[in-house]
């Protein structure tokens, strides 16, 4: 037998499923935003919130997007989160109008720091853990606080031996 994964539980992420899962935050989005129901612009949290804000943006027709980098993960400990870039403050204001889109929300850190920046967003992610859950309006799937996500960026394809034998 192989050595086991670092965490006790793993949730492997195709790029099949990261795009079936972000269309369907899209869709659980649209006609979500303030007054008319449209969102001004959408703010991808680098890096993980790239991917889907990309394919959100697409499904919803959303043309202004931008990016805050924030970082809070080194390799897999996860440390005080910082603001290395802000998107563009004309255009964020308050946040009023703004969908702001991360991959997964685990301890609510991250979010929790970009809302205090800009409190009227709406914060949304694909995956939520229960300890960041307050942290965000929308998700698609809650997963346990013990799990450990692998998103397809952060993975190769690679030969796996079986648990029994050797064929």
């Amino acid at each position: 037998m192989t050595d086991r994964l670092p965490h006790e539980k793993g949730f492997h992420i195709s790029w099949d499923q990261i795009h079936r899962d972000s269309r369907a935050l899209a869709w659980r989005l649209d006609g979500q935003g303030p007054k008319d129901g449209g969102w001004r612009a959408i703010v991808a949290i680098t890096r993980g919130g790239m991917a889907p804000a990309m394919i959100v943006a697409r499904e919803l027709d959303i043309r202004t997007v931008d990016t805050i980098s924030v970082q809070s993960y080194h390799h897999q400990d996860q440390g005080e989160a910082e603001v290395l870039k802000a998107p563009n403050a004309d255009m964020m204001r308050d946040g009023e109008g703004i969908l702001i889109i991360d991959d997964l929300v685990d301890s609510g850190r991250t979010l929790e720091l970009v809302r205090s920046l800009f409190p009227k967003a709406h914060f949304a992610t694909v995956y939520a853990k229960p300890k960041g859950r307050s942290q965000v309006e929308t998700f698609i799937t809650e997963v346990s606080q013990d799990t450990w996500i692998f998103f397809p960026w952060d993975m190769a394809l690679q030969y796996v031996e079986p648990y029994r034998g050797t064929d």
